[in-house]
């Protein structure tokens, strides 16, 4: 609703904003609708691409001649040069033909339009519109006027105005101040030059003044503060500073020119040669903590493992004849020379078994379990 209620609002100030330009492609319309306004603004057709092409021309008037070039036929091309005399005012993409078509949103349709209307200047009806040849012309009627016959006393009174009847005291006065004028020209020529040099040094003795106050006033420790407890910093102790730093400036040089230059101007230490004798080194380092990894996750393994069988070989379970047993009593009461009949998982447990002891046996007997 509120998206409605500015497009209602943008297409009524276009519209009149149209009819003050006395846009020729709105006379005699006659809208009073904003939906009725909205429509001949947004709506994609011929009288749309004539009022933007208008508005195009009344801002740069150099289009016309474009698109006088191009043909009535040649909508595509017209269209182009809208969309790229918008993308130089940056108000448009360069590819944005659907914005020139009439295809985009009608919101920006409009604000796209109202922001080329800010471009287009204002027409003042009542005042005629002149050549430049008609103001060169009206120009030099204007001075052919001034410098005649009859203004050429005028223009002689205003060049060298005068104020006469002088009542007899003014004129005497300004009869005594001429003379003194002609009388002290001569003294002026020999005071003027020591004049000027004294208001060259008291400029420059001004300026110098100004500078010291500012820096004056940079230096908080040359401020008097009477609320402060620590003493003041006087003239003396700043020239003493000021002496201090600069001898420990030119101990400081002197020990730099006999001491350090020459460690400052070696050349830099060569690399060694056998580089590649530490990258052996170091590579062959590397192997042998990575084999001793795998050697204790090997033994890591061992020992879980053996902790597993153990615990298989200790637990009391079931083996078929009904009773508990612990693998270590029942593979000792069960002999494969007996006659009595074993199942075909008994035996198999009995094989897993045997291996899993043979396998910790050699552990046992390498001395891998004793490594660490």
């Amino acid at each position: 609703m509120a998206g409605t209620l500015k497009e209602t609002q943008l297409a009524e100030r276009i519209y009149s904003r149209l009819q003050d330009l006395n846009c020729p492609l709105v006379e005699g319309l006659f809208l009073q609708e904003a939906d009725s306004m909205k429509d001949l603004l947004c709506t994609p057709t011929l009288h749309r691409t004539d009022i933007l092409k208008w508005i195009c021309v009344s801002c740069c008037p150099s289009l016309k001649g474009r698109f006088s070039a191009l043909r009535s036929t040649q909508t595509d091309a017209v269209l182009q040069e809208m969309v790229c005399f918008g993308h130089e005012m940056m108000l448009c993409e360069p590819d944005d033909l659907d914005l020139i078509k009439g295809l985009a949103p009608a919101l920006r349709q409009l604000h796209f339009m109202e922001q080329l209307l800010a471009l287009v200047p204002d027409r003042c009806p009542d005042r005629a519109e002149l050549s430049v040849g008609q103001v060169t012309v009206g120009g030099q009627e204007l001075l052919r006027e001034l410098f005649s016959a009859s203004h050429i006393a005028q223009l002689t009174a205003l060049l060298k105005p005068t104020c006469n009847p002088w009542s007899a005291d003014l004129r005497e006065l300004l009869r005594h101040k001429a003379s003194q004028s002609k009388m002290g020209q001569n003294k002026t020529s020999f005071v003027k030059p020591a004049e000027d040099s004294v208001a060259v040094a008291s400029a420059l003795l001004e300026s110098t003044k100004c500078v010291l106050e500012d820096l004056r006033k940079e230096c908080t420790f040359l401020q008097s503060d009477d609320m402060s407890p620590s003493p003041r910093l006087s003239p003396c102790a700043l020239r003493l500073a000021i002496t201090d730093l600069s001898q420990l400036m030119l101990a400081f040089s002197q020990c730099f020119n006999t001491e350090f230059r020459g460690s400052c101007q070696r050349r830099p230490p060569a690399l060694s040669p056998n580089s590649h004798s530490f990258r052996t080194v170091h590579q062959l380092l590397l192997t042998c903590s990575q084999e001793l990894q795998a050697l204790e996750q090997l033994l890591d393994t061992s020992s879980t493992m053996a902790m597993t069988v153990k615990q298989i070989e200790t637990d009391r379970r079931y083996w078929g004849d009904g009773h508990k047993h612990t693998l270590r009593e029942y593979s000792g009461s069960v002999s494969l020379t007996d006659g009595m009949t074993q199942t075909q998982g008994t035996k198999q447990g009995l094989q897993k078994y045997r291996c899993i002891m043979n396998v910790l046996r050699s552990f046992e007997l390498t001395g891998i379990f004793t490594f660490l």
